[in-house]
């Protein structure tokens, strides 16, 4: 079955990257029409994983991820519209010169052909994949989790019936409805008609498709994010930070999983935090000596070492006491995913260290982490964050699923 699906992804492929951008435009705004039009079919296939997520046990945090609701899908179908604003850029040159040989050689960017996907529980991916996917070209075959099969569904029957009411393949978007684990094995082998594999979804996710895949893989996602609070921050803004940063959303990757804060402040800011996390219904989970100045009525428990290396997705935070910033620097080094860190400060030299020795795909000064998103850095829909160095890092937005090839143009040229 998955051959078959290869071989027409990578068939709709070869026509899709010669489509041109009003023709991609078009496609897209069919889509969230009709996203919109379908809004019915979509919310009742939604309702029925839902049901089943609370009959099978899932937690808050993971049915908060897979809920849809009429305002969430309606902001989905105007993503997509956002996406057919943005400039494509397939085609473009990035650049280009004329050899001494004679030739004129260019580097232009060109779609990468066909792109796996394989998720867990957010069924706005779906759009959001397919979206930026033929904006720039690609075919994709999506593999969702079973938690969310039957939104999956109705939502890929849809794009499917507006691509063909533009003339143009179903095939460029097709998805795997079976929860069969086996089959995600079987997508890491078809190398001969998928070009790049990306997971979103837990560690376990990433390390099977790591360690199983033919095709190059895309890590990322995993979002162990801290806020280091230095003695010179200004206390009253950054507990503002640190609560958007931890309660905005608790279930993304962007959130804040583990707060430092500078030995020589404890005693004046952790009482503050904790009256602030107390209003947000923030469980805070605490070293000893962050426990002991903790006071007032949040919600404290002792900090197991092993949840320093792990997502909460949920109103935890992890809270440490460090001497300073050297000791921040190497606890984000030893814990942290490489996904998104920040400091608190007023120091333009501890603030240019952080930036400079901080080695993540997104780092901020006097910023909630919650901003790594691709709509946020107005790239559109993101497909994923990479953590990774090679190719995309970061939210990776249309230039991300490109990549180029060289032509060089002559005038009847022979090498000497």
């Amino acid at each position: 079955m998955l051959e078959q699906m290869g071989i027409a992804a990578k068939k709709a492929s070869w026509q899709l990257a010669l489509l041109s951008s009003a023709k991609k435009n078009q496609a897209l705004a069919v889509i969230a029409d009709t996203l919109e039009a379908s809004s019915d079919v979509i919310l009742a296939a939604n309702e029925k994983d839902i049901a089943n997520a609370k009959q099978g046990g899932l937690s808050d945090a993971m049915i908060d991820r897979l809920l849809l609701t009429p305002s969430r899908l309606a902001g989905i179908a105007n993503d997509v519209r956002h996406v057919y604003r943005l400039t494509d850029p397939v085609g473009h040159v990035i650049d280009g010169s004329m050899l001494d040989s004679g030739l004129n050689l260019q580097r232009r960017r060109v779609p990468l052909g066909v792109v796996g996907v394989i998720y867990e529980s957010r069924p706005n991916v779906t759009i959001d994949v397919a979206s930026l996917c033929l904006k720039t070209g690609n075919a994709v075959i999506l593999r969702g989790g079973k938690e969310t099969v039957n939104t999956n569904q109705a939502m890929v029957a849809v794009i499917q019936l507006a691509l063909k009411k533009c003339g143009l393949p179903a095939a460029a978007v097709q998805s795997i409805d079976s929860p069969d684990r086996a089959l995600i094995d079987e997508l890491l082998k078809l190398d001969r008609y998928v070009d790049m594999i990306i997971p979103r979804g837990g560690a376990g996710l990433h390390k099977l498709c790591k360690e199983n895949s033919t095709i190059p893989v895309i890590i990322g996602g995993i979002g162990v994010c801290h806020t280091f609070v230095d003695e010179t921050a200004d206390i009253e803004k950054a507990l503002t930070v640190i609560e958007n940063a931890k309660t905005q959303r608790p279930s993304t990757c962007n959130t804040l999983e583990t707060l430092l804060v500078q030995r020589s402040i404890v005693s004046s800011f952790m009482p503050r935090l904790s009256e602030k996390m107390a209003a947000s219904g923030v469980t805070l989970h605490a070293t000893p000596e962050a426990q002991m100045h903790l006071t007032g009525e949040a919600n404290v428990v002792a900090l197991n070492d092993e949840e320093l290396d792990s997502e909460w997705l949920s109103l935890d935070l992890n809270v440490v006491v460090v001497e300073g910033l050297d000791e921040a620097i190497e606890h984000i080094r030893e814990h942290g995913s490489a996904h998104s860190d920040a400091i608190l400060t007023r120091s333009l030299l501890n603030a240019e260290r952080f930036v400079n020795e901080v080695d993540s795909a997104a780092v901020y000064v006097n910023a909630s982490t919650r901003f790594t998103d691709g709509g946020q850095f107005g790239l559109g829909a993101e497909v994923a964050v990479s953590t990774q160095k090679l190719h995309a890092r970061g939210p990776m937005g249309l230039e991300a699923l490109t990549t180029y090839k060289w032509i060089g143009y002559g005038d009847d040229l022979i090498r000497r």
